[in-house]
């Protein structure tokens, strides 16, 4: 069984039998129909992968990690806040007419700041101080920016990262404010585990843990029968995914320098409805 596929199930199963559902009060999303979006949820999950044993991606279902990657990048290294940058579809919903959405996601990552060592934008700021003081314990970025929220299309669900060495290896957290569990769930996990494979490559060290931090982790009234019968499948062993090994520079990853061998995975052809 894949490690990820053990994760999500667990996760499903404590939202399911022990989660508290917001049926009592008024919610923001609402489906296609006008209807409001109820959730089971539970607060404050906590699901950590070894990424020196295995690389997170659900057999359940097929990840479509190289479209993972390439919203991963879009956000990461081209830092934009246009769709039309983009290969995929998924952030259609919340683009204006000219394809914005906003000073969100990559906007906020690409915003130069001044430090002692020179002007960098978040990310070359995680770069910079892996290379030259991995001991340091600030190596962090955060997109939950409230100066601009208001300029935001939506506001950042994944905000943060913070990275930390351990001996050789690269450990990351990745605090996430809501989680759609059928959706996004293995799709954050994913491109975020990605992420850490890429900066500790060209840093110079192994990956090592990555951890996901839930403040609501929720499932959909919509989504229920679908992850019911989703997570009554028999899970695969998990895949082996290889990334290009000959790139030393963050911004010459595209979403073809990962491999993917031997991913056997579960057809899926429920159409899961979408909240917004």
């Amino acid at each position: 069984m894949s490690y990820a596929d053990k994760v999500f199930i667990d996760t499903c199963k404590d939202i399911l039998n022990n989660g508290i559902y917001d049926t009592d009060r008024e919610v923001r999303p609402r489906w296609e129909d006008g209807s409001p979006a109820h959730t089971v949820k539970k607060f404050g999950v906590v699901n950590r992968y070894d990424l020196s044993k295995e690389f997170p991606m659900l057999t359940l279902r097929k990840t479509f990690l190289k479209s993972a990657v390439d919203e991963l990048l879009w956000i990461w290294q081209k830092k934009s806040n246009n769709i039309k940058d983009l290969s995929s579809h998924v952030w259609d919903s919340w683009a204006d007419e000219n394809g914005s959405i906003g000073k969100a996601y990559g906007y906020q990552l690409g915003v130069k700041h001044h430090y002692p060592e020179g002007d960098m934008d978040q990310v070359d700021k995680v770069l910079y101080d892996l290379k030259n003081n991995p001991a340091s314990r600030r190596i962090m970025t955060n997109i939950y920016n409230h100066a601009d929220l208001s300029e935001m299309a939506l506001y950042p669900c994944a905000y943060s990262m913070t990275f930390n060495v351990t001996g050789n290896k690269l450990n990351a957290i990745l605090n996430q404010r809501s989680q759609d569990m059928l959706a996004a769930n293995i799709w954050n996990v994913a491109q975020y585990s990605a992420l850490v494979l890429m900066i500790a490559q060209v840093t110079g060290f192994e990956p090592g843990e990555f951890v996901h931090v839930i403040a609501d982790a929720h499932i959909y009234d919509r989504h229920i029968p679908i992850i019911e019968k989703l997570i009554e499948k028999e899970p695969y062993d998990a895949p082996t995914v290889k990334l290009d090994k000959s790139i030393d520079d963050f911004y010459k990853f595209t979403k073809d320098s990962f491999t993917i061998e031997n991913y056997k995975f579960h057809e899926f052809t429920d159409k899961i409805p979408v909240a917004v």
